[in-house]
């Protein structure tokens, strides 16, 4: 599934009728994010943008810690809306984006872009470089990106779709030459359902 219309349907879909809770993605508290967002010093002034962020709980607990300039940004308006219902008056806090990942223009650049599992979708070498080519636009030199992927010990699908699994060393060689790693490491996730998916996490430095 390369064409971004049939993604976007596919999402839609996933959100219009998958409650939160059942979603093998689904964190209630995303630990690994929050920790490495945490080692980093970002300030909580600081623009943050949660790539793929839909429904996930992040951009709650980044508001609970104080952070104050939020974006999301996620293919499926169907998230989007979720995300904005649960949140009530504090959705207001934060800047909502629908649109794909791989065609984003940034119109700012932000001290930190986190991404867990949208890259690990992109299975074509074209998606991948136009993502990259995204992330390059709205990092500015010096800026964070904090990226998780299922490792190569991790699920060949999910959601029905196949992904591209790396290892951190596989990772760390997917952002070269702009990104340096800053710290890397594998996290076994485990899903609503029971089951344990390992991802690959690694926090890297615009240079």
């Amino acid at each position: 599934m390369t064409d971004g219309k049939d993604r976007k349907q596919h999402w839609e879909q996933i959100y219009h009728t998958k409650p939160l809770e059942t979603v093998s993605w689904h964190q209630p508290v995303p630990r690994t994010s929050l920790e490495l967002i945490s080692r980093l010093n970002v300030p909580k002034e600081a623009p943050l943008i949660d790539v793929g962020g839909g429904d996930s709980l992040l951009a709650d607990h980044l508001l609970d810690l104080g952070f104050t300039d939020i974006t999301v940004l996620d293919i499926s308006g169907n998230a989007l809306a979720r995300a904005r219902e649960r949140l009530g008056d504090r959705a207001s806090t934060i800047q909502w984006i629908e649109g794909d990942a791989t065609c984003f223009k940034p119109e700012q650049t932000y001290a930190l872009w986190h991404d867990r599992a949208v890259f690990h979708f992109l299975t074509e070498p074209e998606q991948r470089t136009a993502y990259i080519h995204s992330a390059v636009a709205g990092i500015p030199t010096g800026g964070f990106l904090v990226l998780g992927t299922f490792s190569d010990r991790g699920p060949l699908k999910c959601s029905g779709l196949e992904v591209q699994r790396y290892s951190t060393d596989e990772l760390q060689a997917a952002m070269l030459p702009y990104f340096k790693p800053v710290t890397c490491l594998n996290v076994a996730h485990n899903t609503p359902s029971g089951s344990v998916q390992d991802f690959s996490f690694c926090a890297f430095v615009k240079v």
